[in-house]
């Protein structure tokens, strides 16, 4: 088992933790759905650079799912597990969750799967390594 999968996450280790600040919400009270997209894509890309041992890019977001909004003061944790694996890509499932009422409530905001190619120094697809 190489260093990279040995290293990955457990489902119940965020691969990202954040609060959103005033900056980050629209005129109904939530967040942008483009700031959380930006922290899903975020948490996604560490996950595969960690998998690929290297550079990788977002290349589709296979489903996206607005499930419930994301408040001011929320904590959000961001999840990311391997999904699939393919030859140059892989397929990873980010969730978010949102902790409010000082750590009383945790609420599924968000989730999608997002497919991240590794790259090689010429920015072309390059074969993941052994696993």
């Amino acid at each position: 088992m190489t260093e990279a999968v040995r290293n990955l996450p457990k489902r119940n280790d965020p691969v990202l933790r954040v609060v959103p600040g005033p900056a980050d919400i629209n005129a109904n009270g939530h967040i942008f759905g483009g700031w959380v997209l930006g922290m899903m894509d975020q948490a996604g890309g560490i996950l595969a650079g960690r998998i690929a041992q290297g550079a990788c890019a977002t290349v589709a977001i296979e489903k996206m799912e607005f499930i419930a909004p994301i408040l001011l003061r929320d904590i959000i944790s961001v999840y990311a597990t391997l999904e699939r694996r393919g030859r140059t890509s892989m397929g990873i499932r980010v969730e978010v969750i949102a902790t409010r009422a000082r750590g009383q409530q945790e609420v599924k905001v968000t989730e999608g799967l997002f497919t991240f190619v590794a790259l090689d120094d010429d920015h072309k697809p390059r074969a993941l390594p052994e696993s």
